[in-house]
Formats: C-alpha cells, structure tokens, sequence
C-alpha cells in the first residue's frame, strides 16, 4: 500500500498521503519559519498503518522540500527517526 501521492496543501500547513483512488491515508503537519520548515507532526490512518505510508509521506515531503530549497526542521518524532536512518536527507536538516 505504499503507492501514495503526497502533495503538499499550504493552505493546510500539511502534506497529504492519498491512494491512487484518492482516499487519504496519511498526514504531515507543518510550520512555516521563513525559509525554513518546521515538520511538527505526522499522522498515518489507523487501517493503513504498517504498510509504509509514514515512510512513503515523510520521503516524498522532504523530496519536494528539497527541490523547494528549504530547509527542515524535524520537530516530530517520526521524521526525526526516518532522517536517522536516511543520511541522504541529513544535508537539509537543521535544529532549531
């Protein structure tokens, strides 16, 4: 069930995991500090936890983060243990 599209909502403050048929399945909360992106939060719906959907959600936000140029700021959890094991992420990371 890891075949989600994950775009990004900014009126939201959130990227968005949906299966191709739409339903969402995942969110990740964020803040907005200039140029920086602050990812508070991640949340997976219940009937799709354990298929990868967190995973899949914080790999395509930070892919789109990066090719935005920003920087992150992993406040939540989630992200900051998905960054650890993921270094080619770590170049984009900082802590505030």
């Amino acid at each position: 069930m890891t075949d989600v599209v994950v775009t990004d909502v900014p009126d939201a403050l959130r990227f968005e995991a949906r299966t191709p048929g739409g339903d969402l399945v995942g969110t990740a909360a964020y803040e907005r500090r200039g140029d920086d992106v602050v990812l508070t939060h991640t949340v997976v719906e219940p009937a799709a936890e354990g298929h990868g959907i967190g995973s899949a959600l914080v790999r395509q936000a930070l892919d789109q983060l990066r090719a935005a140029g920003a920087r992150v700021v992993p406040q939540c959890a989630f992200v900051r243990a998905f960054v650890a094991e993921h270094p080619e992420y770590r170049d984009m990371v900082i802590d505030h």
